[in-house]
C-alpha cells in the first residue's frame, strides 16, 4: 500500500516534492496503489518511485521523471507524458490506452503486455524497450520528416505485440523483433483490413518472421537484410498519396523495385544507368593477389564505372552462380582474370556462350598458364584478345587503352548491329 505521507506530499505541490526529493535523496516513495486520478504532476521527480497498481488516469506528467519507477499495472489512460523521461521504467501489463507519450523516452523499458492502444508514441525513444506482447493497435508513432526526430524502435521487442491499424511512418525500427506481431487488422473484413502503416519506416535486419503483414502500407520503406520466414506478406500497399492509385504486392522486399518498374521513365533512366556504368570483375583473388583487385576497382572507379567484383576463393554453389549471371546481364563489358583459375571456367561458361552482347576482355598475369578449355571461348566474337601484364601498375598505366576502350567499342558495335526485327516463320 502507498505511504499515505508521501500520497500527501506529492499532492501539495511538484515544487515542494521535488525539493523534499532533493533534501532526502535515500527516501524510496511509495506511491502504491494511491488515487492520482487527474493529478498535475508534471516535472514531478518520480524516479525509483514504488507506483506499482497507481490510479493515473488522465493524469498530467509532461516532464516528469520517472527512471527506474515501478509503474507495472498502473491505470495511465489518457494520461499525458510529453516528454516523460521512463527510460529503465516497469510497466508490465500497465494501462496507457490513449496516453500521449510524445517525445518521450523510454529506452530499456519493460513494457511487456502493456496496453498502449491508440496511444500517441510520435517521436517517442523506445529503443532497446521490452514489448512483448503489447497491445499498440491504433498507435500513432509517425514521425517528422527531420531524421533526427524519428520514433525510435531500434533492437524493440515487439514479439507478439498487436500493431493493428497502427501508424509507424517514418519510425526506426532496425534489428526490432516483430516476430509473431500481427500488423493487421484481423477483425475487420477482408475488404476492410487495415495494416499497419510503415511508410517511409526503416527496417534494417529487423525480424518479422511468423509476422502477419496483411494490407501493411509500406511506401518509401528502407528494407534490408529482412528476416520473413513464415510471414504472412498479403496486399501490401504502394500508395504516394491519398490522390494515387494504390497497388498491391505480396513481398516487402520487392515492393520498391516493383513500384520503380510501374514508373516507366524512373525504370528506363536506372536500368540506363546500370548498363552503361557496372563493370563485372571476375577472378581468383587470394590474399597475394588482393592488390590487382584492388587496383582494378580502384582505377574504373576514377574513369566513372561502378567494379563489381566476386572472390571465388570459396567453393561455388548454385546461388552464387546465379547471382553472376544476373548481374552479367546488367553489365557493361566483363574483366575476367584467368590467372590461377579455380572457379572462373564454370562462371564463363555461365556467362559467354547466352550473352553476345556483352563484351569479356580477359586478363592474365605474364608468365603463368591459361586453363586448357579457355582456348574454347575465344572464338566467340565478343570475348576480346588476352591481355598479358606484368605487374598492378602497368595494368593501370594501360587500363584505359588496353582494356576499357576495347570493350567499349565493341559494346558500341553491339548496339549498333543489334537486330531490329527477326523474319516471319511460315510453316
Amino acid at each position: 500500500m502507498a505511504d499515505r505521507e508521501h500520497v500527501d506530499r506529492l499532492l501539495s505541490g511538484v515544487v515542494a516534492w521535488n525539493e523534499w526529493r532533493t533534501a532526502n535523496p535515500n527516501i524510496v516513495p511509495k506511491l502504491t496503489e494511491a488515487d492520482l486520478f487527474r493529478g498535475r504532476l508534471d516535472k514531478a521527480d518520480l524516479r525509483n518511485a514504488r507506483m506499482h497498481g497507481a490510479n493515473l488516469n488522465q493524469a498530467s506528467l509532461n516532464g516528469a521523471h520517472l527512471e527506474g519507477a515501478r509503474l507495472g499495472e498502473v491505470n495511465l489512460s489518457n494520461a499525458k507524458l510529453t516528454e516523460a523521461r521512463l527510460d529503465g521504467t516497469d510497466l508490465v501489463e500497465a494501462n496507457l490506452k490513449g496516453a500521449s507519450l510524445y517525445r518521450a523516452s523510454l529506452r530499456n523499458a519493460n513494457l511487456a503486455g502493456v496496453n498502449l492502444s491508440h496511444a500517441n508514441l510520435r517521436n517517442a525513444w523506445i529503443s532497446h524497450a521490452n514489448l512483448e506482447r503489447a497491445n499498440l493497435s491504433g498507435v500513432m508513432a509517425q514521425s517528422d520528416l527531420d531524421q533526427f526526430n524519428r520514433s525510435n524502435l531500434d533492437q524493440a521487442n515487439l514479439k507478439g505485440a498487436n500493431l493493428s491499424g497502427a501508424n509507424f511512418s517514418g519510425a526506426d525500427l532496425k534489428r526490432a523483433d516483430l516476430s509473431g506481431a500481427n500488423l493487421t487488422d484481423s477483425v475487420l473484413s477482408y475488404a476492410e483490413m487495415q495494416g499497419v502503416r510503415l511508410d517511409r519506416a526503416i527496417l534494417i535486419d529487423t525480424d518479422l518472421r511468423h509476422a502477419d503483414l496483411t494490407g501493411a502500407s509500406i511506401y518509401g520503406i528502407s528494407a534490408w537484410s529482412l528476416k520473413t520466414e513464415g510471414a504472412k506478406q498479403l496486399d501490401l500497399v504502394i500508395q504516394r498519396s491519398e490522390t494515387d492509385t494504390p497497388f498491391m504486392l505480396d513481398d516487402i522486399e520487392v515492393a520498391q523495385f516493383i513500384y520503380m518498374m510501374l514508373d516507366n521513365q524512373r525504370v528506363r533512366r536506372v536500368i540506363d544507368k546500370i548498363t552503361s556504368k557496372v563493370v563485372l570483375i571476375l577472378g581468383r583473388f587470394g590474399p597475394e593477389r588482393k592488390a590487382i583487385l584492388d587496383g582494378l576497382r580502384v582505377q574504373l572507379r576514377l574513369h566513372n564505372y561502378l567494379p563489381i567484383i566476386f572472390d571465388f576463393e570459396k567453393p561455388d554453389n548454385r546461388d552464387l552462380t546465379e547471382t553472376v549471371r544476373t548481374l552479367a546481364h546488367l553489365a557493361r563489358f566483363v574483366i575476367a582474370d584467368l590467372t590461377d583459375a579455380k572457379s572462373l571456367p564454370q562462371e564463363l561458361e555461365t556467362i559467354i556462350p547466352g550473352l553476345p552482347s556483352l563484351p569479356v576482355q580477359p586478363i592474365i598475369l605474364t608468365g603463368s598458364p591459361e586453363y586448357a578449355m579457355f582456348e574454347h571461348f575465344e572464338r566467340y566474337p565478343w570475348v576480346l584478345p588476352v591481355v598479358e601484364y606484368p605487374s598492378l601498375s602497368v595494368l593501370v598505366d594501360a587500363l584505359q587503352v588496353s582494356i576499357i576502350e576495347p570493350a567499349e567499342r565493341l559494346a558500341q558495335q553491339q548496339i549498333e548491329h543489334a537486330p531490329t526485327s527477326r523474319p516471319r516463320v511460315v510453316l
